[in-house]
């Protein structure tokens, strides 16, 4: 039987990267799984009682670009989602570039197979950013979700952080996202575990 769970994801999350890597390499390696990218915005987050909504903001309209380049390619090049997930994900947390810049998302989605022509014509066409804004408030009014990243499976919702990436090992990264939710569904009562430190 497929398993089928949400994971929300916010490109500038080191956690983020780390969970969606795991994610990704799985379903590359052949895991059954349905899962559904849910974007969350990290701006919004934060943002003060009194001020502007982030998608209101022309302000922070740049930390909102590569979240919108990644909803425009899950919905209309759902084919190379995963390659483009894994790629700004990479251009963060890897090059240490700065996705508030167009012409840097626009450097990976070429890289990875997609013309950043047509995705930036979808994003100027508004609706990757009033669908970002769907989903985000979404899972926070329904689901209390307060960060990325957040595993959603059937009524739960569970804020996961993994320490290691999988090394481009698919089965590891199978093992270690069923074990999470397993543990989701397997024992509900277990609410919160986290170290007081980390021995590294």
């Amino acid at each position: 039987m497929t398993t089928a769970f949400g994971l929300t994801w916010e490109y500038r999350c080191p956690f983020a990267r780390i969970m969606a890597d795991h994610v990704v390499t799985a379903l590359e390696g052949g895991a059954d799984w349905e899962v559904t990218w849910v974007p969350f915005s990290l701006t919004q987050a934060h943002v003060h009682e009194g001020e502007l909504d982030a998608w209101d903001d022309p302000s922070k309209a740049g930390t909102l670009y590569a979240m919108e380049a990644g909803i425009a390619v899950r919905d209309r090049r759902p084919d190379r989602f995963l390659a483009v997930h894994r790629a700004l994900f990479e251009a963060r947390h890897a090059k240490g570039l700065d996705l508030r810049l167009p012409e840097v998302v626009h450097a990976e989605l070429e890289a990875a197979g997609v013309d950043p022509d047509e995705v930036a014509a979808e994003i100027e066409s508004g609706w990757p950013r009033a669908e970002f804004r769907k989903a985000h408030t979404s899972v926070v009014d329904t689901k209390a979700v307060f960060g990325v990243p957040t595993l959603l499976v059937g009524d739960a919702a569970v804020f996961v952080r993994l320490m290691e990436g999988p090394g481009g090992d698919a089965e590891l990264a199978r093992r270690t996202v069923e074990r999470v939710l397993d543990t989701i569904t397997g024992w509900p009562e277990l609410n919160e575990f986290k170290h007081t430190s980390i021995p590294r």
